[in-house]
């Protein structure tokens, strides 16, 4: 009998999580175009000012992580709304096929609600402080934050201009680089950052993970990726960002629907 998908998205994401004992391929389409230094400091001046334009705005969004490893392809979205300057936004994330297969969650006065998590009643909410999440997987956001996402294209190093695409509808330039191994490890699980940790050891250098952000004609963000392809496992968080400036509506759990958590885990979560 085939094991569950949600098994076999977890053995692939752990896969990444094991790079020590193979090698690592970043592939040679995925590296970065070389660029002069007022190149490259003319593209991270354009990411970074779209990162931050977004950041004091408003948007909706969907995230798309691909696992892949055994041969096989593995997916997950988060659907939402985020309005980034009040710090507050929803998101919905469903994984056919698993064990647990949808989770909705809020993100409120510094806090985040989660309804869906294993251990939680159905009618519940788990809630936790927004800065004690943490990311359990490489390339994962904590509880899918996307803001979280933003921090780490923001960090991107010796990025280059990779020429113009139809992204989202809109004509946007796609810039490239690389996120050194802070940016990648950053809010990690401590068990999950020793084992990155492990693996740059092993690897000599850091991990291979790239980034990309798409920025349109007026400065938008339109899109994000990171990826990562380790021993024929390879994993990519994709964003795709819409409707920019329109207002993002929130309603918060009750405080008696809710039950206090230190930690989440799960593939959904992140």
């Amino acid at each position: 009998m085939p094991r569950p998908l949600v098994a076999a998205a977890a053995a692939a994401a752990a896969a990444l999580l094991c790079v020590g004992c193979s090698t690592a391929d970043a592939g040679h389409g995925d590296k970065p175009a070389a660029a002069s230094s007022s190149e490259s400091s003319s593209a991270s001046r354009a990411v970074r000012a779209a990162v931050a334009a977004l950041r004091e705005d408003s948007a909706g969004f969907r995230q798309e992580i691909e696992l892949e490893g055994e041969g096989e392809v593995y997916g997950l979205a988060a659907t939402g709304g985020f309005d980034f300057a009040a710090d507050k936004g929803h998101l919905a994330v469903d994984l056919p096929g698993g064990a647990i297969d949808h989770s909705d969650q809020v993100f409120a006065d510094g806090k985040i609600y989660i309804n869906g998590a294993q251990g939680i009643d159905e009618d519940a909410w788990g809630v936790m402080p927004r800065d004690e999440a943490e990311a359990h997987y490489l390339l994962r956001a904590p509880l899918n934050d996307p803001e979280h996402v933003l921090e780490q294209i923001a960090a991107m190093r010796k990025i280059s201009r990779e020429g113009e695409e139809n992204v989202q509808g809109v004509r946007a330039v796609r810039y490239r680089g690389i996120l050194d191994h802070r940016t990648v490890t950053r809010r990690m699980a401590p068990d999950v950052r020793t084992r990155m940790n492990q693996a740059r050891d092993a690897l000599g250098s850091d991990l291979p993970v790239f980034a990309d952000a798409w920025v349109d004609g007026r400065g938008r963000l339109v899109q994000t990726r990171m990826s990562v392809n380790m021993s024929r496992t390879r994993a990519t968080l994709t964003m795709a960002l819409s409707d920019i400036g329109e207002p993002v509506r929130v309603t918060v759990p009750r405080a008696a629907d809710t039950v206090p958590l230190t930690e989440v885990g799960g593939i959904l979560n992140g």
